[in-house]
């Protein structure tokens, strides 16, 4: 985790927070930015972390790719596909993380920002910050943001987004289910990111790892399957960090897992 040039990172109490820190272009992701997300988030799991916080520095979340990135390479379409799938392996392994992510949003949450917004198990906002997805009034594809914009927010909402390359705020972003909170300011936002936090501390880190695991594979597998596999997962579950939470609940003390 040192030397890192495009992130800042703080650690404390199962919490990662990393800061996306590239301020004068609004934090906009290079392959540069891209790789350290990966080793970041490789960290979060061989630790055991158990939430993420995604935040950007000086006022915006994260204004997409960074075009000069791309143009840097514009005749080479070997590096510019590998340049384009590096993120979305990285989104991926946001998408699919065992831990609590959270992404606090301010300012721009453009393209690619957009996209990690879209992976977050929660996503609160201030009622400045601006999304959209612009690629599209760039001459380019959201190409590997798209699924998840479909998955998040649905089709329809996604086919006009994309295909005008509007740009909405926070409350209609709201109404999409795009964010799940509004905030009023960044003191409020700090506020309901401290509750959040608390709120998935006091989770068990393996049931929380394991409901994520199954909602993720909701319409990816038969039905009969699904369930088939969390009835077992249940059970493991019941023998596992089930006993210390029953014997907490009736004792009416805080599980051993519970922080703050």
């Amino acid at each position: 985790m040192d030397n890192l040039q495009t992130l800042l990172v703080d650690q404390s109490r199962g919490v990662l927070t990393v800061t996306l820190d590239r301020p004068a272009i609004a934090n906009a992701m290079n392959l540069v930015m891209v790789n350290e997300l990966n080793t970041v988030m490789d960290y979060v799991i061989e630790h055991g972390h158990r939430v993420l916080v995604l935040k950007g520095a000086a006022g915006n979340f994260c204004a997409g790719g960074d075009i000069k990135d791309m143009q840097a390479v514009r005749g080479d379409s070997t590096a510019l596909t590998q340049l384009n799938r590096a993120f979305g392996l990285m989104i991926e392994k946001a998408n699919t993380l065992p831990c609590v992510v959270i992404c606090a949003l301010q300012g721009a949450v453009l393209g690619g920002g957009f996209g990690l917004a879209c992976v977050s198990d929660v996503a609160i906002s201030e009622h400045s910050a601006k999304f959209a997805m612009p690629e599209t009034s760039l001459g380019i594809l959201p190409a590997q943001i798209a699924p998840f914009v479909v998955a998040r927010i649905g089709l329809t909402a996604a086919r006009r987004l994309a295909l005008l390359g509007l740009s909405i705020d926070a409350e209609q972003a709201l109404q999409l289910g795009l964010i799940h909170q509004l905030a009023n300011g960044e003191d409020d936002l700090n506020t309901q990111l401290a509750t959040a936090i608390k709120l998935a501390l006091n989770c068990a880190p393996q049931a929380t790892k394991m409901t994520k695991s199954l909602l993720h594979q909701v319409a990816d597998i038969p039905m009969s399957e699904l369930l088939d596999q969390a009835a077992v997962d249940f059970a493991a579950s019941v023998a596992g960090e089930g006993i210390e939470g029953a014997t907490a609940f009736i004792k009416k003390r805080k599980p051993s897992w519970h922080q703050g």
